[in-house]
């Protein structure tokens, strides 16, 4: 079974073809990112337009790559959310003509539980695991019993872990995106030379809360020195540590929760996942405690943490698979739940 995917939920426009919901025969993911950079962040407005050039090309190379034609597809899967509502409707609209035209059935994917799937792409899993999905979009906790069956165990109660490094990247002007730039640095500094807030919230919760962390690091880099002078802006010596503290606090608290859902569950399984998953620090302290515990850890490689149609496709084929498809009435939706 030939599934094409389809992700347009934010800034990468991508298409994919995967075999037999394992097999990836192609992947291509066209970045916005210089055209979202100087503004620190992604524009919803900008992110519209560039899907709107880029998916059609992004299709035809994904199929020319895999090696077969259009008319070799069994199926067509694309991101219905959540994400930006207007970079959404790009890809269901191609998504849906696509299938009428072709006469194949089309499947409404949800953008977690496509990444969730990334470590099936990557890993003979068994079940049931804990994953843990961070990116700028979402921080959450699931139990995950099958590859379309996810129970959620905690959630982010305001900003998601991807945010809070874009937005602290912002603060040291170190450009967009935050993530990655903020991993290069961290391994620059020192990550006990401000001490950040860890926020656990209540004892047992597996909830995540992340402003408070960024909220201290605004108050670090703006605040006033000794004397009560406000202070200039940290040097690159600074920066270094600011980045490197604000990660570990990051990485301690993200790790922990992992750790609490898994012995909360008695699991002995555990995931990550989205865009966050991609930090060096994070998956060497999960890939560390989950080895002296006794626990086996999946982590998908960093091209299938960020966003891709590779992810979308592969989760589509096990629904296909069992007859199921989407009208073609179905609607993108921004949160979920929508």
């Amino acid at each position: 079974m030939l599934v094409l995917g389809i992700e347009t939920s934010c800034d990468e426009t991508s298409a994919a073809v995967v075999e037999d919901g394992s097999r990836i025969l192609s992947n291509v993911v066209a970045s916005q990112i210089s055209l979202h950079e100087k503004f620190g962040g992604v524009v919803p407005e900008i992110a519209c337009r560039a899907h709107g050039e880029l998916l059609i090309p992004a299709i035809r190379s994904a199929l020319e790559e895999a090696g077969i034609e259009k008319t070799d597809l069994s199926g067509v899967a694309v991101t219905a959310g959540p994400g930006l509502i207007g970079a959404l409707l790009i890809g269901v609209s191609t998504a849906k003509a696509l299938a009428w035209a072709l006469e194949v059935p089309i499947l409404a994917v949800d953008h977690l539980d496509a990444h969730i799937y990334a470590n099936n792409l990557a890993h003979d899993v068994e079940y049931p695991f804990v994953t843990l999905i961070a990116s700028g979009g979402h921080t959450a906790l699931y139990l995950t019993s099958s590859p379309t069956s996810h129970r959620l165990l905690g959630s982010t109660t305001d900003d998601a872990a991807g945010e809070a490094f874009d937005k602290v990247a912002a603060l040291l002007e170190l450009g967009y995106p935050g993530g990655p730039v903020i991993d290069r640095l961290a391994e620059k500094g020192r990550s006990d030379a401000v001490s950040f807030p860890r926020t656990m919230l209540a004892e047992s919760s597996l909830d995540f809360s992340f402003s408070g962390l960024k909220t201290a690091v605004l108050y670090h880099v703006k605040g006033q020195n000794a004397a009560g002078r406000p202070q200039g802006p940290p040097d690159d010596a600074e920066k270094a540590d600011i980045a490197a503290s604000f990660q570990a606090a990051v990485v301690d608290v993200l790790c922990e929760k992992l750790f609490m859902a898994a012995a909360a569950e008695g699991a002995g399984r555990i995931a990550i996942s989205g865009g966050v998953a991609a930090n060096s620090a994070l998956r060497r302290r999960i890939s560390e405690r989950a080895e002296k515990e006794g626990i086996i850890f999946y982590v998908p490689p960093p091209a299938l943490c960020t966003d891709n149609a590779a992810i979308v496709a592969g989760l589509a084929y096990h629904r296909l698979a069992r007859g199921e498809s989407s009208a073609l009435s179905f609607d993108a939706y921004a949160r979920r739940g929508a």
